[in-house]
Order: structure tokens, then C-alpha cells, then sequence
């Protein structure tokens, strides 16, 4: 936690009694019992910009709507905005000192909020920090507000935001995979399958799959974004709105929608809003999803680059660092090595949340910090993971075309192409035969005269052999 001057200080009170505040800390005695209680990662919410920003502007919304509704007088209203606009601009945040893992249901996140939008409120209407007589963090700031209602809404605004990035790291590695595709349409090479030679295919097309994968997960993350936008503020306690006017919840939503820019909708029932974490899950299901593929694509990519020599050879990844500290010369695919063991945090983050999700009782979950948390580890991780993969990896990727072409003319599973002509029983045994004897099946269909060397040519060309063709037995 950052460390405030502790030659002065202030006194402030909370029902447990009263504390010493240092004197220029903008928060208060409620963020100082957090921090003393939840000593846990050793990261505060500051560190999460997006949270901050989302804390502001709902807190902004809800001071327009008290405003507004005659509750919360002018001069109040303009000095919590003004605070807030500065919050969600990106200062103070470093006053956002809470851990990130706590109890309460995010309780010590909302205060920690409160305290300091009152306290930058007070400064800049020129009274002292603590001088809650005039304008309170629990009595002005949180006004027709609860941490079950607060928490929650500015979690799902922030994850909306910060899935706008990912989704764009996912555009620019699936651009490159394209890239790569299209540089690669000629290449053929042994398409496997169960780790087995099958049938010819272009390294064009399997790098295609890379970028298509990438763009179906696109649309899905965009999907479970359009869930999560569901919010229930106004919700207040467990969601029956108690403590808050009845013209608040659409209100505030309206206002949040022009502040953020994004299209959040009050929840039709916020009963169930209030204690639902479904979206959650499906958000997480769905970086799980993406950490999966990924890391499958990277699986795929280490594998084709194994070697140089001893391995399957067949693409060469960039050079991007000395490999070993004892084998002088080695060099390891250590880019789709990071972004694995990325997609093994995401995967492991999802279980926790899945957990957290499964252990809330009756009218709220009050494991949601920790569903924050892994959220909000997944995707700035998978975010980095794409574009260090795409920019230092996939952008310098070459074929090794020699190698690849005398695999095709080395592989057995050409002689699948032949099945149309000259049947399954001669293609079967023909396969044996080079198998055993490690002769080409090109050369031995010659030998027996089953086809002529035209027809050769023309069946085993590489487009007949990559694309579906009309099969006509000569």
C-alpha cells in the first residue's frame, strides 16, 4: 500500500471506534480496517484501471440521479462529479489501496471508493479531508446505494471494458495467422492425424484454421460481453430497492449508459440480479475457451518447429533468445511456451470462479472479489499473450519448403488419393509395400502399369490433392 505522511494525521470513526488517518490519504477509516484485514495478494484495486473507472462512473450516475430526483442537494451533486470525473480520468487511483481478494462481498471495495471520492469532493470545495459534516461517503456518496448493487454493476462495466482490448490482441494474432496463410498456399506438406502421416494438405491451410478458430472466439467473447451488460443497480440490499427511490434504478441506468458509453439494461428482476452470477461464469467459460485454442494453436506450433534436425522440422519459428545455458547453439519456442502456460492460469482461474459461482447462498454471492480477481487476471494475461504471440512469433515464421516437399514425395498417405482409380485392395496393399520396402508409392504404381505417368500427375497434382475434386475412374 502506498505509505502517506505519518507526522500528521486525522481522526475518523467507524461502530468499532476511532482511528488515526494520515492526513493526506484520501481515503478513510473503513479502506484502513480493509487493508489491516486483508493483507492477502499484496495488489489493491488500483492497480485494476479499469474497476477505477467503472467505481466513478457509477458513483457519478448515481450523485446525477440523487441530484436530479431532489435528494442530494446542487452543491453536493457537483463536487462528487467533479471528483468522480477526475477518478475516471485516471487520478487518485493509486489512493485505491484495498486488496483485491477480500471479504465482504466487495463491501471494502465500495467504501474504499466512497471515502475517496468524498474526500477529493471535500478538497475541491475547499474544506479539509475528513470534514464529513459537510459532505459523508456513506451519507452523500453512496446515497440509495449498496455495496451488493454497486459491486457488481461496476465489475460487469469494467470487464466490458477491458474485453474491447482482448478482443482486438485476438484481431491482430488472427490477421497474422491469416497473413502467414496466404504465404503458405503453395506449400504442400503431410497433413497428420493421431500424430500419424494422413493426407497431403498446404501449410497455407492449416494456418488458415489458426485464424478461423481466433475469429469464432471473437464472436463468442462478444456475446458473453452482451451478457454481462445486464446490470442491477438500484438494486440496493438483496434487490427488492429498499433505501431508494422508485424513479432511481432506470434513471441512474440511463445516466451510466451516457457516461460509459456502453449499453448496460436494469435487470428485470433484481432479486435474482442481485445473487446471480451466471454471466460471470459464462465470461469465464468463454476465456477458458479462448485459453484452450490457444494454447492448442501454441501446442501445434512447437510441435511443427521441433528439431532443428531431430524433429518434425517443418516451420522455423523466430530467434528471439539464447535457448540454453549449457548447449551452446539452441534455440526454444519459448514465445508459445509463455502464452500455454497462460492458458493454463486462465484455465485454472475459471475453476475458481465456477467455485465462487456454485458457493453463493440465498440473496447474494459474497464471493464476488474473488470472481473480480480471476477475471481480471484472465484477460489483460490472454490480452499480452495474443499480441506477444503475433508480433514476436507468428510475423517471423518461415516454411522449410524443401523439407515439406520431400516429405510429400516420401509419404505413404498420397496412395489415399488413388483409392478412386485403382481400389481400396490394391491402394491397401500398395501402402505395404512402400511401407516395407521404403520406396515411393509414385514409383511403385508405375512399376505395376496401374496408371500411366499422366494420370499420375494429374491425381496426385496438389490441387486434386487438397481440394474436393470429381473423382472419375479412368
Amino acid at each position: 500500500m502506498p505509505q502517506a505522511d505519518a507526522r500528521a494525521t486525522r481522526l475518523e470513526h467507524d461502530l468499532l471506534g476511532e482511528r488515526e488517518i494520515p492526513a493526506d490519504a484520501y481515503w478513510g477509516v473503513h479502506t484502513l480496517r480493509a487493508v489491516e484485514n486483508f493483507p492477502i495478494s499484496g495488489r489493491w484495486i488500483g492497480l485494476w484501471p479499469e474497476l477505477i473507472r467503472a467505481l466513478a462512473l457509477v458513483k457519478h450516475a448515481a450523485a446525477q440521479t440523487n441530484w436530479e430526483l431532489g435528494l442530494l442537494d446542487q452543491a453536493k451533486a457537483k463536487l462528487i462529479i467533479a471528483a468522480c470525473r477526475e477518478i475516471a480520468s485516471g487520478a487518485l487511483h493509486d489512493q485505491f489501496v484495498v486488496d483485491q481478494i477480500q471479504g465482504g462481498a466487495g463491501t471494502s471495495t465500495n467504501m474504499n471508493a466512497n471515502e475517496v471520492i468524498a474526500n477529493r469532493a471535500l478538497e475541491l470545495g475547499g474544506r479539509g479531508k475528513g470534514d464529513y459534516a459537510f459532505l459523508h461517503p456513506i451519507e452523500h456518496v453512496n446515497m440509495g446505494q449498496s455495496t451488493n448493487d454497486v459491486y457488481p454493476t461496476a465489475v460487469r462495466l469494467a470487464l466490458r471494458f477491458a474485453i474491447v482490448d482482448l478482443i482486438a490482441a485476438m484481431e491482430e494474432l488472427k490477421r497474422a495467422f491469416a497473413a502467414k496463410s496466404a504465404e503458405f498456399k503453395d506449400v504442400l506438406k503431410v497433413g497428420r492425424t493421431q500424430l500419424q502421416d494422413a493426407v497431403p494438405m498446404t501449410l497455407g491451410q492449416e494456418f488458415s484454421t489458426f485464424a478461423v478458430m481466433l475469429g469464432e472466439d471473437q464472436q463468442r467473447l462478444s456475446e458473453a460481453g452482451a451478457l454481462i451488460e445486464e446490470i442491477n443497480l438500484g438494486a440496493t440490499a438483496i434487490g427488492t430497492g429498499i433505501n431508494s427511490h422508485p424513479g432511481y434504478a432506470p434513471l441512474a441506468c440511463k445516466h451510466l449508459v451516457a457516461l460509459s458509453g456502453v449499453q448496460v439494461k436494469t435487470a428485470e428482476n433484481l432479486v435474482e440480479a442481485t445473487q446471480d452470477c451466471g454471466a460471470f461464469v459464462q465470461m469465464s467459460g468463454v476465456l477458458k475457451r479462448i485459453a484452450v485454442k490457444l494454447s492448442k494453436t501454441c501446442n501445434d506450433l512447437r510441435l511443427l518447429s521441433s528439431g532443428p534436425r531431430a524433429g518434425l522440422g517443418e516451420i522455423v519459428l523466430p530467434a528471439v533468445q539464447a535457448g540454453s545455458s549449457i548447449m551452446p547453439g539452441k534455440i526454444n519456442p519459448v514465445i508459445p511456451e509463455v502464452v500455454n502456460q497462460i492458458a493454463f492460469e486462465v484455465i485454472g482461474n475459471d475453476m475458481t470462479v465456477t467455485m465462487a459461482a456454485e458457493a453463493g447462498q440465498l440473496q447474494l454471492n459474497a464471493f464476488e472479489p474473488i470472481i473480480a480477481y480471476s477475471l481480471f487476471r484472465s484477460i489483460p494475461h490472454l490480452k499480452q499473450g495474443c499480441i506477444v504471440l503475433a508480433r514476436q512469433c507468428v510475423a517471423g515464421i518461415t516454411a522449410n519448403r524443401e523439407h515439406l516437399a520431400e516429405s510429400v514425395r516420401r509419404t505413404i498417405g498420397i496412395v489415399t488419393a488413388l483409392n478412386p482409380y485403382i481400389g481400396y485392395e490394391r491402394s491397401s496393399a500398395l501402402a505395404k509395400e512402400a511401407h516395407a520396402t521404403g520406396r515411393g508409392v509414385y514409383e511403385l504404381v508405375l512399376e505395376k502399369g496401374w496408371l500411366s505417368k499422366h494420370d499420375l500427375d494429374r491425381i496426385l497434382s496438389p490441387e486434386n490433392l487438397t481440394e474436393p475434386r470429381p473423382q472419375v475412374r479412368d
